[in-house]
């Protein structure tokens, strides 16, 4: 019984310290906004995807 208490304790232990390392950066981390642009050449466009639909 006392190495299955142990086992619990330690289980429980490290899942509070991932629990508080997934606060930590949550919390402290704050996430860059930059505006991303992506030059696609006209070559490689799909001409039957931009066509009108036919009736």
């Amino acid at each position: 019984m006392p190495t299955l208490f142990r086992f619990v304790t330690v289980i429980v232990i490290l899942f509070a310290l991932v629990y508080a390392a997934m606060f930590a950066l949550a919390t402290f981390v704050s996430p860059r906004q930059t505006q991303m642009v992506v030059p696609v050449p006209i070559e490689q466009l799909d001409r039957n995807a931009v066509s009108s639909p036919k009736p």
